[in-house]
């Protein structure tokens, strides 16, 4: 049975290019009868909200004013949840720019100073010094491009990628 659900899911994920777990597999289980047997329903609805975040730090330059993200390559795991710490050291302000990303993305809050702030966020603006915590969870896997948006930032280099890969078997162990 758990072969079919593999089965599924990946099929979901190739149709629809998103990590559909939630949605897709809980009414395919129902739809079947198989949403009378706990032992197999139950672990498939996840609060992604309430497991573990993982903690990635994000230095936007440097304290040498160097225009640059480090680090400029970020690996992310569709369906689990993310806590990105993003610092600025340096003297100038720099944007966390990946929209392509953003939007494939479920964004529980973002955190600055004494302010929360929920809903979509396509990018972050931090002043020099400042830190801000970006928490959520991947939902569509593929390569986004980073970048700061400050005129002339991009094209000095300050530019970057993140990768978002699904792997169902991880996701699954992650939650038992």
């Amino acid at each position: 049975m758990q072969s079919l659900i593999v089965l599924i899911h990946d099929w979901a994920q190739w149709h629809f290019g998103l990590c559909l777990r939630q949605l897709i597999l809980p009414t395919i289980i129902v739809w079947f009868g198989w949403s009378s047997i706990p032992a197999i329903a139950a672990p498939l609805v996840i609060d992604l909200s309430r497991q573990p975040a993982i903690e990635v730090q994000v230095s936007l330059g440097n304290t040498t004013n160097e225009l640059r993200f480090v680090p400029d390559h970020l690996e992310f795991l569709a369906g689990q949840r993310y806590k990105l710490v993003l610092t600025n050291p340096s003297n100038s302000k720099h944007y966390f720019t990946a929209k392509d990303f953003a939007d494939g993305i479920w964004t529980q809050k973002v955190e600055a100073g004494n302010v929360e702030v929920k809903g979509a966020i396509h990018e972050v603006e931090l002043k020099p010094q400042a830190q801000a915590e970006w928490m959520f969870v991947p939902i569509k896997p593929g390569s986004y491009e980073l970048h700061c948006s400050v005129p002339g930032h991009t094209e000095a280099g300050m530019t970057g990628t993140v990768q978002v890969t699904a792997d169902l078997k991880a996701a699954i162990s992650n939650q038992t």
